[in-house]
């Protein structure tokens, strides 16, 4: 496994934490459903957030927020819809982004937490 898909995997398991010390249960972990994942789906209250978590080692070019794509976003809507039917959840649905960014060589990390990020509709 590449070095960026390691720090992939340690930034969403970061993200997991993260979510974790602010009260979020955390309910699936790579939900997938056709050709769309969800890295996280964690619930607080009555709200269901589906999370997508970018982990990069530079924003130098791009706030790493930026690089979800309108596809990314229906995929995302997608398989969130699919989760939501199949478990009959009476819940609201946010959508959010963390971003994970690893600063001055690998000494640093900074975790972002983007509520709202976009909307479905």
């Amino acid at each position: 496994m590449g070095a960026h898909n390691e720090f992939g995997k340690e930034g969403e398991q970061l993200a997991v934490a993260f979510l974790q010390k602010k009260g979020y249960a955390v309910c699936h972990r790579n939900y997938r459903y056709l050709k769309a994942e969800i890295d996280i789906i964690a619930k607080k209250g009555d709200v269901l957030a589906i999370v997508e978590v970018k982990a990069r080692s530079s924003d130098f070019l791009q706030h790493i927020a930026e690089t979800v794509t309108e596809k990314k976003i229906e995929l995302l809507v997608m398989a969130a819809d699919h989760y939501v039917i199949s478990k009959d959840l009476d819940v609201d649905v946010r959508f959010d982004i963390i971003t994970v960014l690893k600063q001055n060589s690998n000494k640093n990390i900074v975790i972002e937490h983007l509520e709202n990020a976009f909307y479905h509709f």
